[in-house]
């Protein structure tokens, strides 16, 4: 069985991580009996030099047929001065649009050996961490119509959230599939006080709700889910919630967990494409010099192997090693905490050293 992947390596880090993430994935598909292929094509502030544009057409045309993409990170200062259409940032926006992916999983997991990087309080993950981010992905604010405009007050600007009964119902039923595999809770996070969007939001999560008796369901506002996710983050199995806050919260989730490193995700729709990424950005003041943590990349890949592939052993063997690597003591800078720290090209190594274990 073979299996072609688009790879699109971005911006900053971005091809560092990503040439580790390959060679994991190659190693596993050895050892594991299948075969993968890898296209390279251009998205973000590279597409920019070389097209003029941040998601060429080819792009996508290329992304369709594939089994799955494989992304690094795009943008950087050197293009933040240009529209927003035509800034890094669209093309990742536009691939999503694109290839019709709204539903983003990002999984928030402290591992054992990484309890000392955690800058809560040892009693606060005595029990651990492992939260489900589910954000929706095409819808909201940042899809909205949005511009500017003259006043009596000078220059403003509008961006507008809207969300529509459909959108809120696949979401959440993503949501609600997600917790019957996991520890059957979900929580839906909405800001229902104040935004008429996020009442319409919340009616529509009640009723989905009666359609799922076993999953135990409840609502909490954005601004409390910030203060409980470093108060009482064990208190949150899957959350559910929109566009923006779930950018914002899955980043903070990810800071409980050691590093922002150290989170992989995945956007996926309707079929089995999907879309492979770490959380992070592209980091420019550390590209090239190998200190980048290709962790998060890495655990992408096994999230492409079990949604996109079907190939769970795989997926297994991957997060294994990468829990095998951290016990036995191997960090990069950024989840060091004082104890030696190894580079990018180093702890590559390591992951594809033990999957042949694993």
């Amino acid at each position: 069985m073979n299996y072609n992947i688009a790879v699109i390596r971005g911006d900053g880090i971005g091809p560092e991580i990503v040439g580790e993430a390959i060679r994991v994935l190659e190693i596993a598909a050895k050892r594991f009996g299948f075969s993968l292929s890898f296209l390279d094509v251009l998205m973000g502030g590279r597409a920019i030099d070389e097209t003029g544009v941040p998601l060429p057409e080819e792009t996508i045309r290329v992304c369709k047929a594939s089994s799955a993409v494989l992304l690094g990170a795009v943008g950087g200062p050197k293009w933040d001065t240009l529209p927003g259409n035509l800034r890094p940032e669209a093309g990742l926006l536009g691939i999503r649009a694109a290839l019709g992916l709204y539903a983003n999983l990002r999984p928030a997991v402290l591992f054992d050996p990484l309890k000392d990087a955690c800058p809560l309080k040892a009693e606060i993950v005595s029990n651990g961490l492992d939260i489900l981010m589910v954000r929706e992905l095409t819808g909201g604010i940042y899809f909205g119509e949005r511009g500017r405009s003259q006043s009596i007050r000078g220059e403003e600007a509008y961006d507008t959230e809207r969300y529509s009964v459909m959108e809120i119902e696949r979401i959440g039923r993503i949501g609600f599939e997600a917790a019957k595999k996991r520890g059957n809770k979900l929580t839906s996070i909405d800001k229902a006080n104040v935004l008429e969007s996020s009442r319409l939001w919340r009616e529509t999560m009640h009723r989905l709700a009666k359609e799922y008796p076993d999953v135990v369901y409840d609502d909490m506002l954005v601004d409390n889910c910030a203060m409980q996710l470093v108060r009482n983050p064990s208190r949150f199995d899957v959350v559910v919630t929109s566009n923006m806050f779930g950018d914002i919260l899955s980043d903070e989730a990810s800071m409980i967990t050691g590093s922002i490193g150290m989170l992989p995700s995945a956007s996926l729709g309707d079929g089995t494409l999907g879309l492979y990424e770490p959380i992070h950005g592209s980091a420019p003041d550390i590209a090239g010099t190998n200190a980048a943590n290709p962790l998060a990349t890495i655990l992408s890949t096994a999230m492409l192997l079990r949604y996109s592939l079907n190939q769970q052993e795989a997926a297994d063997a991957i997060e294994r090693a990468v829990q095998k690597a951290l016990e036995e003591g191997w960090r990069t800078a950024d989840i060091a905490a004082g104890k030696p720290a190894i580079g990018t090209k180093e702890m590559g190594d390591v992951v594809c050293r033990l999957i042949e274990t694993a």
